[in-house]
């Protein structure tokens, strides 16, 4: 997925830099993100999604010390606070608050803001630097809809006038199937989930213990 994910032929067209790869943190399917976060290659994204835990900070700032230590990006899901406050990269919004993507990156004109999309119109609306389109191929996620499949896929991106991320069903043995869709990049939860590397061991702030969110 990775080598897939650098290839792509969008990509060659890019006025901003952005990851080829974003992977997508979820509490119940990704419950150690950090190992995840120690595989991937240098240079693409991490999405931390809290879903409000109550570790929610101290995690995200053991995300952004491994995220500077791999030349990763960290994006926050939802959270412009708590990005502000770990050194995060950017923002990550789902699709009802997609309408908050113009007012952040007016405010904080460094950072990456990306945001989901569900259909061609929420795609067109998002003021977003990127969209994050699901779900792409068929995926085991209980919350992903009818896939929309490479053709399909490809029409929305040609329509969405923004670039657009494939997330849902995405694997190392699905990645090939996009390669001409005209997406941006990857994304995935499950599919970058793969055996760890072994990683050292990164101290952690006495604020980031205290699991304040």
């Amino acid at each position: 997925m990775q080598r897939t994910a650098a290839l792509l032929p969008a990509r060659r067209r890019l006025r901003k830099a952005l990851p080829a790869l974003l992977f997508f943190t979820d509490p119940i399917r990704t419950p150690d993100p950090e190992a995840v976060a120690w595989t991937l290659p240098r240079g693409a994204a991490i999405v931390y999604r809290s879903f409000g835990a109550p570790d929610a900070e101290a995690r995200a700032r053991r995300l952004a010390a491994i995220a500077r230590q791999r030349g990763l990006k960290l994006l926050i899901g939802q959270d412009a606070a708590l990005a502000a406050r770990v050194g995060a990269d950017g923002v990550h919004l789902p699709e009802r608050l997609a309408h908050r993507a113009g007012p952040l990156k007016r405010a904080r004109p460094d950072w990456l803001v990306t945001a989901a999309a569900h259909s061609l119109r929420a795609a067109r609306r998002a003021g977003a630097d990127a969209v994050v389109v699901s779900a792409a191929l068929p995926s085991r996620s209980p919350s992903a809809g009818r896939p929309l499949g490479p053709a399909r896929m490809a029409r929305l991106v040609r329509a969405a006038g923004r670039p657009v991320y494939a997330l849902g069903g995405v694997t190392n043995e699905t990645a090939l199937r996009l390669r001409d869709s005209d997406v941006i990049g990857l994304a995935a939860v499950e599919g970058l989930a793969a055996t760890p590397l072994p990683r050292a061991v990164i101290p952690v702030s006495p604020k980031a213990k205290t699991g304040t969110h």
